[in-house]
């Protein structure tokens, strides 16, 4: 067995592992002032921007749901993996060679964790797959992808493989790298039969599935022969990396450009993201054999950064029956945006693949270009089960498209609606207004719930009852409540910038607030020397009872009011100042109170002393102004 991980070299693991770059990797993240980010929380569904992250000091945490933690906690919970394989993996990356309590040289072969397991599996089946393609016996496979446009370099570029014909091809192929067939079983590559298992995909061309990071997590695959008793098209099934409802074929390199634009572009098939791409329609994706659902839009909204002030969801359907079918699923999830939707519908039916290869990638730009409001077509998909030539059909294609109208979230776009509403169905405006505010009262549409998800964000006051282990949350309303917070911000992200002098007046404060009071006393505990600024903040999470670490998190990365270097320098004394000139006006509260009960007839000396403690404080004080 594999000992422990030494400490020193988790710390360093910490130490050099970008935390920005980790999370980049799934959120879209925006700058919230010097050295602070911000986006849409990983871990819960949001729609105003929560979660921070201060790379400095390695930390992150979200304002809305509490989570929070390091470099390594945020890998173990979007990756479900434990500790000591996120640290291992984030040490590969960094290049750091790993010691083991009581000389343990850590996992071998036999004992890397199972995601990884199958990670290795399908990356190598993706090398595989795209070697085959060169082959002889893929000629198929390149006509089928010569006959719709794409050359060996698309392929290429978007990692397209093939399949051989045969039962046992990949089998073997995995079986020479090591993998035993418990393994294999686990990785949706294999059919099993009588006599075991056997290659799931065979004479098929093969398109990798990624995940936001890059990782082969599975594999769609299109019949090239009619001897094939498959289906049309066949994927990977559920295993632990492939979840067809969580998947979006291209995010891998779609990412950047969808968060760059706040625009995600939604098609039906792998050949249509790559003709969208190669066409300059870069932010395109597709489903994995599902209908786009909930943990889809959460993706999407994550990258476009979905908080109501900009970004568009686009959505490409055939103009026939299902096209229009899956155009209303669709419509089912708008509400779950702040981003606009559209849809664009090809009139003759041809998908992306098609148009690119019959009129040009001009018109694949042009078709995104002529997208129209999900709503409007979901309007008028619906009015055409109408006769709108009699009074009852008028009056039933109006009660079908009151609700639709009722949810458009824009208060100035919504009237417009209304009346254009009125000319397709040949009603009056107010007639239509009538029923469009009926919808909004019954709250049939979106628009009729008025609350705002707004999260408490860092200087809301507690919830009620909120607290636990016995630490309410500090209501940081109350102005003492308040400074103790921005100081205890300021030490845990700027440690470096207080002189000796600052620090021995910190340690020596006195902390009012009960859960201040405890990281305070964390602070004094963990102790600065020699720590690095994310070695730091770890110690003083260390050092408070566990129920206050998410609450140390969240001061470690709660944006600080700067702009630039120069104010935050400036930001961080007048802060000091002030957290050392409230303890002076405490303390001079304590020795009036003394001077108060000592009374006229009091000890002459200890009335003097008193009065040259008050002469000093006042001292410290006039000097600490002067130095604003």
């Amino acid at each position: 067995m594999a000992g422990l991980i030494k400490r020193e070299d988790i710390d360093l693991v910490r130490e050099r592992s970008d935390l920005k770059e980790i999370v980049d990797a799934f959120v879209t993240l925006r700058s919230a002032g010097v050295g602070s980010y911000k986006g849409l929380c990983p871990f819960h569904d949001e729609r105003s921007p929560s979660f921070h992250v201060r790379p400095s000091v390695g930390s992150y945490h979200c304002f809305g749901c509490g989570e929070s933690g390091d470099v390594i906690a945020f890998l173990m919970k979007m990756e479900h993996t434990t500790f000591s394989e996120t640290v291992e993996r984030l040490a590969a990356k960094a290049g750091i060679e790993l010691h083991y309590e009581d000389g343990g040289t850590g996992p071998d072969r036999e004992q890397v964790g199972r995601r990884q397991r199958l990670l290795e599996a399908n990356k190598i089946a993706d090398e595989y797959f795209r070697e085959q393609l060169a082959s002889p016996g893929a000629v198929a496979g390149q006509q089928f992808l010569a006959g719709r446009g794409f050359t060996s370099e698309h392929a290429h570029q978007f990692g397209v493989g093939y399949a051989p014909q045969g039962w046992d091809h990949l089998l073997k192929h995995l079986q020479r790298r090591g993998f035993r067939e418990d393994e294999l079983r686990l990785t949706g590559l294999f059919s099993e039969g009588q006599r075991g298992i056997y290659d799931r995909f065979r004479g098929r061309l093969v398109w990798p599935i990624r995940d936001m990071t890059g990782a082969t997590i599975g594999f769609g695959a299109r019949k090239l022969f009619e001897d094939d008793p498959g289906p049309k098209y066949l994927n990977t099934p559920e295993t632990q990396l492939y979840k067809k409802s969580q998947v979006l074929y291209g995010i891998d390199a779609a990412k950047r450009q969808v968060a760059k634009k706040r625009q995600l572009v939604v098609v039906e098939g792998y050949t249509d993201v790559m003709a969208a791409h190669l066409s300059g329609v870069d932010t395109a994706v597709a489903t994995c054999g599902t209908a786009f659902g909930s943990e889809h839009v959460k993706i999407a909204r994550r990258l476009i950064s979905d908080d109501g002030t900009g970004g568009e969801i686009i959505f490409t359907f055939d103009g026939d029956a299902a096209g229009q079918k899956a155009a209303l699923r669709a419509f089912e999830e708008d509400s779950k945006f702040l981003a606009k939707t559209f849809v664009a519908v090809e009139p003759s039916g041809m998908d992306p693949c098609d148009l690119r290869q019959e009129k040009g990638p001009e018109a694949v730009v042009a078709l995104i270009d002529s997208r129209r409001p999900l709503f409007e077509f979901a309007i008028k998909a619906g009015m055409k089960n109408f006769n709108l030539d009699t009074v009852e059909g008028r009056t039933g294609a109006l009660r079908h498209a009151a609700p639709i109208v009722a949810g458009i979230r824009d208060s100035v776009v919504r009237p417009g609606y209304e009346r254009e509403l009125a000319g397709w169905l040949g009603l009056d405006p107010a007639t239509v207004h009538r029923a469009v505010a009926g919808a909004q009262r019954a709250g049939s549409g979106p628009s009729t719930d008025t609350r705002r998800e707004t999260p408490p964000g860092p200087d809301a006051g507690p919830a009620p009852g909120e607290g636990g282990g016995g630490y309410q949350r500090p209501d940081t309303r109350d102005p003492a409540a308040r400074m103790e917070k921005e100081a205890l911000e300021v030490v845990l992200q700027q440690p470096t910038l207080l002189s000796a002098e600052q620090w021995q007046a910190f340690y020596a404060a006195d902390f009012k607030v009960p859960a201040f009071a405890v990281i305070h006393s964390g602070i004094r505990a963990a102790g600065m020397a020699g720590a690095t600024p994310s070695q730091w903040v770890e110690q003083v999470r260390q050092e408070v009872p566990v129920e206050l670490g998410p609450l140390v998190s969240e001061l470690a990365v709660t944006p600080l009011p700067a702009r630039t270097d120069e104010d935050l320098v400036r930001y961080c004394r007048d802060i000091m100042n002030r957290l050392f000139e409230l303890q002076i006006t405490h303390q001079k509260g304590d020795l009036m109170g003394r001077l108060q009960r000592l009374g006229p007839g009091g000890d002459p000396a200890e009335f003097a002393a008193l009065n040259r403690q008050l002469m000093d404080l006042e001292a410290k004080r006039r000097s600490l102004r002067a130095r604003e």
